[in-house]
């Protein structure tokens, strides 16, 4: 039994993809799409590596992760989705494409799938507002491509200190503010950066020793440029 989307008909109307859609439109798109939902428990595969992706997912509720892994089980978490974000549209737009991550919810979650093939061709409706759809997708895929680009700047820094500090300027820079909070616990910030653990947590205690630094579990401040 498919979950009510009723109460999250707002997250759906306020993402990225039905951006400047009316609500009437919305609703009517939805059907258009073949729109399905579906609800995940903490730590279940919401896509598996190895499926074919025929659907774009939208995350109404909970939060997800985008995450690699190898044969030996190390995890590279590629990115975090939250509610409104879309997810796997650049494999479900290519078509026999394989997944070569997985799509993880971090939290209970609750997704929207839409097809794909109904993205980019125009309904039998000839909806006034699908074209709309289609620039707002592009533009989701294009932002997306620009916040990879920066994740691969910090995984190229030299070491785990530098990689740290790339990514918190990075986030100080988004959040506009010396003082902000990350979207990541401990280990999956280790993993986002493709670095150990315990080197990660010895390295921020250091940075805090030399003053550069502050934190409390996420909460993150800035607070002089590091050593020379």
């Amino acid at each position: 039994m498919q979950p009510d989307i009723t109460p999250y008909f707002p997250i759906v109307q306020k993402s990225v993809l039905f951006s400047g859609v009316q609500a009437d439109e919305v609703a009517a798109m939805l059907g258009c799409l073949g729109a399905r939902a579906a609800a995940f428990a903490k730590g279940d595969f919401i896509l598996r590596p190895g499926e074919r992706a025929t659907a774009l997912g939208l995350l109404l509720g909970g939060t997800a992760h985008i995450a690699q892994e190898d044969f030996w089980g190390n995890r590279n978490i590629l990115s975090r989705v939250q509610p409104g974000q879309l997810f796997a549209e650049s494999f479900a737009c290519t078509p026999g494409a394989v997944l070569d991550i997985g799509v993880v919810a971090d939290s209970p979650a609750t997704v929207l799938f839409l097809e794909v093939g109904r993205v980019l061709t125009t309904c039998s409706a000839a909806c006034g507002f699908h074209s709309r759809v289609v620039r707002n997708l592009l533009a989701d895929m294009a932002g997306k491509n620009l916040r990879f680009h920066e994740k691969l700047t910090h995984m190229a820094q030299r070491t785990t200190r530098q990689k740290l500090l790339s990514y918190l300027s990075a986030e100080s820079g988004r959040q506009g503010s010396a003082q902000f909070d990350i979207p990541f616990d401990r280990q999956q910030l280790a993993d986002y950066l493709s670095v150990d653990r315990s080197a990660m947590s010895a390295e921020l205690s250091r940075l805090r020793r030399e003053g550069v630094l502050d934190y409390c579990r996420n909460h993150f401040t800035l607070l002089q440029p590091p050593p020379a």
